[in-house]
């Protein structure tokens, strides 16, 4: 299992890459794992500013539909578009092309309470 360790992630099993005030966010690959096939990506909150923890989007699987929770406060600036065609982006690379939204943050000091890739390691027994 990838877990990498320059992310962080919250207990939802999202992670999120920091890159300056803009966030990448994407789900871990042990969610995709026990998601099963990845049908369908829908995120309707462009350009809408959410707190932590709201949802963003859903996530559908052959076997269930899952909520996206936002692990920062921000604008949803961005989102991948290349899921709305290729959905399996987020089984097959889930850290890399499957990623989902990008958001402007509102308040970067609400990262310091997201897990560590040890943090997350615990948290799933792996």
């Amino acid at each position: 299992m990838n877990i990498p360790s320059e992310l962080k992630y919250t207990k939802d099993h999202e992670w999120i890459r920091i890159e300056g005030d803009v966030a990448t966010v994407g789900i871990t690959d042990f969610a995709q794992g026990e998601l099963g096939d990845i049908v369908y990506v829908e995120v309707e909150t462009v350009d809408e500013t959410l707190d932590q923890e709201e949802v963003f989007g859903t996530v559908e699987a052959v076997k269930t539909v899952s909520d996206l929770f936002l692990p920062l406060s921000g604008e949803i600036i961005e989102f991948n578009e290349t899921l709305e065609d290729e959905p399996e982006k987020v089984n097959s690379d889930p850290y890399g092309d499957g990623w989902m939204i990008k958001i402007k943050i509102s308040d970067a000091s609400q990262a310091d309470a997201l897990m560590t890739d040890e943090d997350y390691k615990a948290l799933i027994g792996a």
